[in-house]
């Protein structure tokens, strides 16, 4: 049952105050994933890897985090479920803040590996708890925007810009200047930020009253939507290896292509700023159509066809162009819908569990096959778009494998409804 409280502010305050905010927290959270692979040359130095062990230890390093991303998501959302998010989140942003200005004072890789598990960790609880916001603040006509907000613009922003505003401050402060901004800018401005701005579950018009009291009922297949729900962690593994394989190689493809210096660094990040821009009209076209299941869909089906036909293009221009097309139409379309699709199936008190899950099996999952396997296909062929090819067929069954799962859910909603009692009787 859901609460039927009205919002004790103007109408939009959930969207600057609880949106807004939770916008600029994915936004550090990201620069916070990322530093590392900006600071590695003098990082290495400095901790004694620069030579001969230099890509064992940096794989090490940049996959600690997904390690402890992945195992954290499942484990987060269930364990949490019953905690305010409000609480949670800025729990999460205060230790990973703390362990990333840590890594700034360290000299020894262990310190590193440790405090990027944590990274990994906090992250991971912390991700399913930005659905609980988008469930519980903001109604079902509204959450492919709410979750564009919460979830997907501070994403793809800190990817378009955050190379463009990590390097630089990397080449005039030194690597741990680096980490002491990107890890101070969680504990004096999202903390504070997150204090003031963000309300608890139990005033949200949207929440569940059982799991706002704590007595949120037990956990079963049919709280995440019955056996559909397979379907859905799949299509989220192919989506994850087009979204990682892409984003993990991309530089290298770029500067594969004859881009250098500037121009790499934009190649880079056309895709991502395509995305930021085409979320707001897609978005609002899903809201006002609920055709959510064939736009999400379609944004795994046009990209895999894209990629698999990147060997057939020569000119260098073109293939970023596709790239671009590919990435900026699948993250706009798929990713902001897949989560009211989730967040729209699944029981009230299923919902953070439920992200939790998907993200991390998703994410973790699909993200290290696909790092893996864009750079054995690289071994093998001299070329990172063999990798990308393969990708492409796997995303094409992930869209259809969404498909399947609408027409599950539709028939599990018509069981559903003709399971209810006649008014009358």
């Amino acid at each position: 049952m859901q609460a039927k409280t009205t919002i004790n502010d103007t109408s939009d305050s959930p969207w600057l105050k609880i949106g807004g905010s939770l916008l600029l927290g994915m936004f550090v959270s990201y620069l916070d994933r990322t530093n590392l692979s900006v600071a590695l040359p003098e990082l290495s130095k400095d901790l004694g890897f620069a030579g001969a062990n230099f890509a064992e230890v940096s794989s090490w390093a940049l996959t600690t985090f997904l390690i402890g991303y992945t195992i954290a998501n499942v484990l987060g959302g269930l364990f949490t479920r019953k905690a305010d998010p409000k609480r949670v989140a800025i729990w999460c942003v205060t230790l990973w803040s703390i362990a990333t200005i840590i890594v700034g004072f360290t000299h020894s890789i262990w310190v590193l590996l440790a405090c990027r598990i944590l990274l990994g960790i906090t992250e991971g609880i912390y991700w399913p708890q930005q659905s609980r916001f988008a469930r519980a603040w903001f109604s079902p006509q509204q959450r492919t925007r709410a979750n564009s907000v919460v979830q997907f613009y501070g994403q793809y922003l800190a990817l378009a810009l955050g190379f463009i505003i990590l390097t630089p401050m990397y080449d005039a402060f030194g690597w741990r200047i680096l980490f002491f901004i990107t890890g101070g800018l969680g504990l004096v401005v999202i903390v504070p930020l997150y204090l003031r701005n963000l309300r608890p579950e139990i005033e949200a018009p949207y929440r569940d009253e059982n799991a706002a009291a704590g007595s949120a009922e037990k956990l079963t297949l049919a709280s995440f939507g019955g056996p559909a729900f397979f379907f859905l962690i799949f299509t989220y593994i192919a989506q994850s290896m087009l979204f990682w394989g892409i984003t993990l190689w991309i530089p290298l493809v770029v500067r594969s292509l004859g881009f250098t210096g500037f121009s790499q660094a934009i190649a880079s990040a056309v895709p991502y700023l395509a995305a930021v821009l085409l979320a707001i009209p897609i978005a609002k076209i899903s809201d006002k159509t609920n055709k959510r299941v064939l736009i999400a869909s379609l944004g795994l089906l046009i990209p895999g066809c894209l990629i698999i036909s990147l060997p057939l293009i020569d000119n260098a221009v073109l293939k970023i162009a596709l790239i671009t097309l590919a990435m900026g139409y699948y993250a706009s379309s798929f990713s902001p819908n897949i989560w009211s699709l989730i967040q729209g199936s699944v029981s009230p008190n299923a919902t953070g569990p439920a992200a939790g899950i998907i993200n991390g099996i998703g994410s973790g999952g699909g993200g290290t096959i696909a790092g893996f396997l864009v750079g054995m296909m690289y071994l093998k062929t001299g070329s990172y778009l063999a990798g990308f090819v393969v990708i492409g067929v796997i995303v094409i069954c992930g869209a259809v494998s969404l498909m399947i799962w609408g027409q599950m859910q539709k028939r599990r909603v018509k069981r559903m409804a003709r399971a209810l009692p006649i008014e009358g009787q």
